[in-house]
């Protein structure tokens, strides 16, 4: 390397660098490098090429271009129209820049020549052997490349003319072939090539592979597209329109009609697009059209309001179409009021609590009358899905929404009156607890953003009147319970089932079997007949059946006879319409008995009576109870015989009597389970029949819990246990003084006829139970009238029951 200096006019070069034995056309238009052109021609053609820092610069100064630069020869020029010259160099020899010369009108530079020379020996052969067979494969990806490259270095045998020459041809950025030029040692030249020409494969080389793949996609869309254009033609010149793009059109109309709100109708018209992009035979197409016409089904607009609510008309509908349920038709009343006043339903969810048969359902549609909404209703007897309530995901091969949703789109607006019926009767398994589910749905809290898991988006709730329904009340959970209003609804009494029946269900059933009221009569006396010995419920479902069965052989026996036959039903002429009665009527106690007493229980069908009979026989102290007992049964006669045993000596009994004689406790009926703590007071009074040999009365019966110091409990449905006592013909009846509370209760007519009689302890009960009390004047008894004031007192719920057919002695 030699210091050789010479001055020469500088041309600066924009994004581009050019080395030693490099021919390449150059366009020069900035005055001072045409004018550095025009002095390098007319002394001896030659020019320093150096590279701008910064390509945006339009005069450049020293520091803003390389130092490093090349010497070059020009071999030709050319003067364009618009001023440019178009020039054509070859880079002769690498050079540096000492320093810039004054002159204003173009840049001129001392140059020091840098002589470059290396030995050639094997480690640089071998490195120039790696390089070339390197730079074939990259011309061979790189078809920008000519392949006359590829021979153009083979024969040369320089390492540094080799270096260069390969320099120019490679695609680098600026800044990496600037580094290349930097580099004054032939050796370091070729290493840093060779490892620049290896990460130059690499990503050709993934480029190749990223273009296959795109070029593969790109011919299986041209191929689809090609064979949908066939298809459109085809179905052209056979006459048939494009029924996919048409039911696209039109979901597209029913999503500007929906009047959906702004998030919904975003996702819908999503979905439209995604529709549009997919083949109309795919299962994914199918997926998404579905969902779309569930959007475009569901109701969004705004109801009816909720001042349109006619109190005196609505207390009109629900009179006429129930009997009785003062109560219950007031609490909805009150209800229907508040929406009224409110505007909107933001409070507590009803929910109608009863025995089969009452009518709970039907006032769920009688609300919906009241209202003028629209009435639809859910059966959640069975339901053990969470999403029968929630709906399935999209993913799932046949999915759908949940009941809710699905009932909204059947309603048709955003405020019908909504029957959840039998909420008691849902159960849960591994696939969910759907109880929980509806804890968002009944929450006036939440349910304005309800979420379904098909529609993923949220839908308002807050505007549906919710009404549940339940036959009990314990196998609801707690948190649902908490969300609802419970408003019980009682048994009906004998003579509202006898008004019933002449006043809805007869007209009823004649319409139904086409008879006129001129074919078939029914006197008091048979209806009441029906009620008591045919049927033995707390509504009147069975009854309606028994009626109908009845119309069914007048209606035949219409048809033989003719449309002028008329028929009388008649009590004696029961048993040929409806065979022996099913229930015969509870038997009367005609004496006194000794071990025997008469107690009440409480079942789902309404009040019953119930015998207990105990027996003492010699023994060793064993107790044998029998009659199919409930465990809380079981507890209340263990609870009696230790009351009984703290009691001897006042009842004049010895005092290990309990030693020497084997009690057996029985309860009738064996088959139906009975349970609950209610007949503690009525085992006692047996088992103290049973040990003193005192009777008890035949007039009486008795309901309550005892404890171990006999003290009397409340018990629950004492409606009920009365309506059972009357309808034997039993006139007294002992209850808790805790339940005086409850009387009101009582129809008027029942309570007049009955003698109920409070009392607070077992001796009270004693008292009143045997023949020879009786007989001597008491000053313990009395009678509670039905205008006595209650005192406050805790309450009692009726315990859990077992069975569905299980007598409740609460």
């Amino acid at each position: 390397m030699t210091s050789e200096r010479v001055i020469l006019p500088l041309v600066p070069l924009r994004d581009i660098v050019v080395f030693p034995f490099m021919v390449i056309p150059l366009f020069v238009g900035r005055d001072k490098s045409v004018l550095a052109l025009e002095k390098a021609m007319a002394d001896q053609k030659n020019i320093f090429l150096a590279t701008q820092r910064n390509a945006n610069h339009n005069d450049p100064g020293p520091s803003d271009i390389f130092e490093t630069g090349t010497i070059a020869n020009i071999l030709q020029i050319l003067k364009l129209t618009d001023g440019t010259m178009k020039v054509l160099v070859e880079g002769v020899q690498r050079g540096r820049i000492i320093s810039f010369q004054e002159s204003s009108s173009y840049h001129e530079v001392e140059v020091v020549r840098i002589e470059e020379n290396i030995q050639v020996i094997a480690d640089v052969k071998a490195l120039m052997r790696s390089i070339e067979n390197l730079f074939e494969q990259y011309v061979k990806l790189n078809q920008k490349i000519p392949l006359e490259a590829i021979s153009a270095i083979a024969n040369i045998a320089e390492p540094h003319r080799f270096a260069d020459t390969i320099a120019s041809y490679m695609m680098f950025q600026t800044s990496e072939k600037q580094e290349l030029l930097d580099t004054y040692n032939p050796m370091d030249r070729l290493n840093k090539l060779i490892a620049s020409l290896k990460s130059e494969l690499e990503i050709l080389k993934i480029e190749k592979r990223v273009h296959g793949r795109v070029r593969k996609q790109m011919e299986r869309s041209q191929k689809e597209f090609y064979l949908n254009e066939q298809m459109k033609a085809i179905q052209k010149e056979l006459g048939k329109r494009d029924e996919f793009k048409s039911d696209i059109d039109e979901l597209t109309q029913k999503i500007k009609k929906a009047k959906m709100p702004k998030d919904v109708h975003e996702k819908a018209t999503r979905e439209i697009r995604r529709l549009e992009a997919m083949q109309p035979m795919s299962a994914e197409a199918t997926v998404v059209r579905n969902y779309i016409d569930w959007l475009v089904d569901l109701p969004w607009k705004k109801g009816p309001k909720s001042d349109k609510i006619n109190i005196k008309e609505a207390q009109k509908i629900l009179d006429g179409d129930h009997y009785g349920l003062e109560k219950v038709k007031e609490r909805i009343v009150e209800h229907l009021a508040v929406m009224k006043l409110v505007k909107q339903i933001k409070g507590p969810i009803l929910c109608l609590v009863g025995p089969p048969g009452v009518g709970k359902t039907s006032l769920g549609k009688s609300v919906a009358r009241a209202t003028g909404r629209e009435f639809v209703r859910v059966s959640l007897g069975g339901v053990r899905d969470e999403a029968e309530i929630r709906g399935h995901r999209r993913t799932y091969i046949g999915s759908l929404p949940g009941k809710i949703i699905q009932s909204m789109k059947k309603a048709g607006t955003t405020n019908p009156v909504f029957l959840l019926d039998e909420v008691d009767k849902m159960s849960m398994d591994f696939r969910g607890d759907p109880s929980s589910a509806l804890l968002e749905v009944l929450d006036p809290e939440q349910n304005f953003n309800f979420n379904d898991h098909y529609l993923e988006i949220d839908y308002d709730l807050s505007q549906v009147l919710f009404i549940c329904t339940a036959n009990v009340l314990h196998n609801i959970p707690q948190p649902l319970q908490d969300r609802m209003e419970v408003i019980r609804i009682p048994g009906y009494t004998e003579q509202e089932k006898l008004a019933i029946a002449e006043n809805f269900l007869l007209p009823k059933k004649l319409k139904e079997h086409g008879l006129a009221k001129k074919h078939l009569e029914f006197s008091d006396k048979s209806l009441a007949k029906i009620i008591q010995e045919y049927t033995r419920e707390a509504g009147v479902r069975n009854l309606e059946r028994e009626i109908g069965a009845i119309c069914r052989k007048v209606a035949m026996q219409v048809v033989e006879e003719g449309k002028k036959t008329s028929v009388t039903v008649r009590p004696a002429a029961l048993s040929k319409y409806l065979g022996v009665p099913k229930y015969p009527a509870d038997r009367e106690r005609t004496e006194p008995e000794v071990g025997v007493a008469t107690g009440l229980a409480w079942t789902e069908f309404g009040g019953e009576l119930l015998s207990i009979e105990v027996s003492i026989t010699p023994g060793k102290g064993q107790v044998v109870m029998t009659g199919k007992l409930g465990d809380v049964m079981k507890e209340s006669v263990q609870a009696a015989m230790s009351y009984v045993r703290t009691r001897s000596k006042h009842l004049g009994l010895k005092t290990n009597f309990y030693m020497t004689q084997d009690v057996h406790v029985h309860i009738p009926e064996g088959a139906i389970p009975k349970d609950g703590p209610s007949a503690g007071i009525t085992v006692a009074t047996a088992l103290v029949s049973a040990l003193t040999g005192n009777a008890v009365r035949k007039d009486i019966c008795m309901t309550g819990e005892i404890t171990l110091t006999g003290k009397v409990l409340p018990i629950g449905g004492l409606k009920e246990k009365a309506l059972a006592a009357h309808r034997v013909k039993i006139d007294n009846v002992i209850i808790p003084k805790e339940n005086e509370k409850d009387l009101p209760d009582i129809p008027a007519s029942i309570r007049r006829k009955l003698n109920f009689i409070s009392v607070e302890n077992m001796d009270e009960v004693l008292e009143l139970s045997f023949e020879k009390k009786r007989k001597s004047k008491s000053k313990r008894t009395q009678k509670t009238t039905t205008k006595k004031k209650t005192a406050k007192s805790r309450s009692r719920k009726t315990p859990t029951r077992k069975h569905p057919s299980v007598a409740h002695l609460n």
